[in-house]
């Protein structure tokens, strides 16, 4: 059976028609649960179905519920779709896994990327991304590296305040690098500046970003 909390914050999944308004929703919307279950976990993952928010995170026997804002929500999408532009310029076959969840019941942990990617196709669907990219808006309170690092995903990227910061897996520690390890030819600094610039569209940011890849050969 589900716990009192469970119940509660499945009525209130349940009745909002839309997770983050944006004439309100400023901030991204945490909400905490401990001494939760894997069950509880899952119950509340089959609640939202297929929508993408909430954001779930289980490391435990804690749960985080994330409703982003709308800017968290263009950014990440914006990064994510220059990540693509400079792929397909340098001619990098990618997959995209967008908000794909990555769990283990075993290790009690799980999680969902704002972008994810597999760069290492196998011809099979993979365990777990290669690349998982985190816009931090608001400050959680679970340590979301250490959950991926317990995952075995090889590489996240970190953008607060305007920089992106690659973190590569290394002897089952995440490690701040200056460089991507996937993606070790794109300049990070370049394509932080593009995601944050002010813009009239985001197709006029992609146009401009691709422009300047392609300047330089």
């Amino acid at each position: 059976m589900s716990t009192p909390v469970i119940a509660m914050l499945s009525c209130e999944m349940a009745m909002r028609p839309d997770p983050f308004p944006t004439d309100v929703c400023v901030e991204d919307h945490f909400v905490i649960l401990r001494g939760a279950t894997w069950a509880d976990y899952e119950r509340l993952q089959a609640l939202r179905e297929e929508s993408a928010v909430p954001r779930i995170t289980y490391a435990e026997g804690t749960l985080q519920l994330m409703t982003p804002c709308w800017d968290h929500e263009s950014i990440k999408s914006i990064i994510g779709r220059l990540v693509e532009v400079w792929c397909l310029e340098h001619g990098v076959d990618f997959d995209t896994c967008g908000s794909w969840t990555v769990k283990s019941k075993a290790l009690g942990r799980g999680l969902e990327a704002d972008e994810s990617y597999v760069f290492h196709g196998t011809g099979s669907e993979p365990a777990r991304p290669d690349l998982a990219i985190e816009v931090i808006w608001t400050s959680g309170s679970i340590d979301k590296l250490a959950v991926y690092a317990a995952l075995g995903v090889r590489e996240v990227w970190f953008w607060q305040r305007g920089v992106i910061t690659p973190y590569v897996l290394e002897d089952g520690v995440h490690v701040a690098q200056p460089r991507s390890g996937e993606l070790p030819e794109l300049d990070l600094a370049e394509l932080a500046d593009f995601a944050t610039r002010p813009r009239t569209s985001t197709s006029a940011i992609i146009r401009a970003y691709r422009d300047a890849v392609r300047a330089r050969g």
